[in-house]
């Protein structure tokens, strides 16, 4: 229920742009950030999230979450401007920072054995599908009859009820050792991810000198992360995560994956109900292809992951995200009816393998003690990818449609953006092959043996 409505947020929001965009005069860059204030604070928290729930308790955490979400959500629906619901979406995010990395780490910790936890997983990762289902009906819906705000009202009843079950159903738990928090760390994670996110979404507007220096800000926090974990007994980001070649490729298809689905989103969104005419319900309705093919998929890939490995749902999920850029980009697939559903098909398709191998290799393998952490690092490259998503492709839109009116330049305009979610496909199949085979395993058990090894000897320490 937690990723029900931190995923439907998301789908329910794309859709309702146009109208948020004639209300409250937003521009491209102002849709962007309506997204990637919510998505830009999630990626920033959710490591902090998961490695606190980890140290004070995860239902204790779990449970704050939902109410900070559930608050987040009654103060958008009432925003007077632009400004104040980006600042409110940003208040939703803290919320959900506690939720998602959190009930990874709850699942995981309930579910021991690696086939019980990739199924349990890829059922957990089918709530995306639903979401991405109902998502574009339920907002269309809303949004034609009620208006954009009341898509926040959606979160009320699902909040609520989550609480309510938590409070019931789920037990405590915490890792054995509490790790120290890592403010330095923190910070520099904003400040990386704060200003690579604006120096993109600011482009085709800001001045060179501008765009240098929160650049300049990005590389500068980059190196010093680089520099300043790995001296850290409890860092925030473990580095030694990323020497499994499993974990590494997991993040890199996590944000390759996510970003193509925020441009994707984006994109096909401002297409339908601005160059099209359509509705927001009519909108709904001819990106149902997509979303069912999500949820269908998105359990069958957590059994595959289960029963074979990550390596054939990467695969289908690589082929089938590339193959759809290309249709869009090299032959404009959005200006025929069947090509469009085609395209739409294809990435319901990809994106549906994609998030059970995802999630079940990153914690796959990590000492449970981590899992919470690994979880986050996973959940935090989601997001970082949508935000990426989300800020090229909107730059990409914006400096193609320039001046010009969205019905005579988008599909034009919109042709580079397709390419980068080909790009976004390929690193998804390339990737996935290169870190799913037997090298990889190996690293992985390598990794997860110095990890173990790694706290039994600080365990040593503290005892003396």
């Amino acid at each position: 229920m937690s990723l029900l409505i931190v995923s439907l947020d998301n789908t329910v929001l794309n859709v309702a742009l146009p109208a948020l965009q004639r209300d409250l005069g937003a521009s491209t860059s102002g849709l962007q950030w309506t997204i990637d204030a919510y998505t830009l604070v999630l990626a920033s928290l959710l490591m902090l999230a998961g490695s606190t729930a980890d140290r004070i308790g995860r239902k204790r955490v779990f449970m704050a979450g939902l109410v900070v979400f559930t608050v987040g959500s009654v103060l958008c629906s009432l925003a007077p401007d632009l400004d104040a619901l980006i600042a409110f979406r940003m208040v939703q995010a803290v919320g959900g920072s506690m939720l998602n990395p959190v009930a990874m780490s709850i699942i995981t910790n309930t579910f021991t054995d690696p086939r019980e936890r990739a199924r349990a997983i890829g059922v957990w990762g089918a709530v995306v599908g639903i979401s991405m289902a109902a998502g574009p009906l339920v907002g269309g819906l809303l949004v034609e009859s009620v208006g954009w705000r009341s898509i926040f009202w959606v979160n009320l009843p699902v909040g609520l009820a989550a609480l309510l079950l938590t409070l019931r159903y789920v037990p405590e738990s915490r890792a054995a050792k509490a790790r120290r928090p890592d403010p330095v760390g923190q910070v520099l994670v904003i400040a990386l991810f704060g200003s690579l996110t604006y120096a993109i979404i600011a482009a085709p507007t800001a001045s060179a000198a501008e765009i240098l220096v929160f650049g300049g800000i990005a590389l500068t926090a980059l190196t010093a992360l680089l520099v300043y974990e790995p001296r850290r007994a409890e860092p925030l980001i473990d580095l030694r995560f990323f020497r499994s070649a499993p974990f590494s490729g997991a993040t890199v298809i996590a944000i390759s994956a996510f970003a193509a689905l925020g441009g994707f989103l984006f994109l096909s969104t401002l297409y339908l109900q601005n160059v099209r005419g359509l509705d927001a319900l009519h909108a709904g309705v001819w990106m149902l292809p997509m979303a069912a093919l999500c949820f269908v998929c998105a359990p069958l890939a957590g059994r595959v992951v289960g029963n074979r490995g990550p390596r054939l749902p990467l695969l289908v999920a690589g082929v089938s995200m590339t193959a759809c850029g290309v249709l869009f980009a090299a032959f404009e697939a959005e200006t025929g009816n069947v090509t469009l559903v085609l395209g739409y098909v294809l990435f319901g398709l990809g994106f549906g393998f994609v998030n059970a191998p995802i999630t079940n290799t990153a914690v796959s393998g990590m000492p449970r003690a981590q899992a919470g952490v690994a979880a986050a690092v996973a959940s935090t490259s989601r997001q970082l990818g949508q935000t990426l998503g989300v800020a090229v492709v909107g730059a990409v839109l914006a400096s193609g449609v320039g001046a010009a009116s969205y019905r005579t330049a988008f599909v034009a305009a919109a042709r580079p953006a397709w390419w980068i979610v080909a790009g976004c496909g390929l690193v998804v199949l390339v990737v996935g092959l290169v870190t799913s085979g037997g090298w990889a395993r190996g690293t992985a058990e390598r990794a997860a043996e110095r990890l173990e090894s790694g706290e039994v000897r600080e365990a040593s320490r503290v005892s003396a």
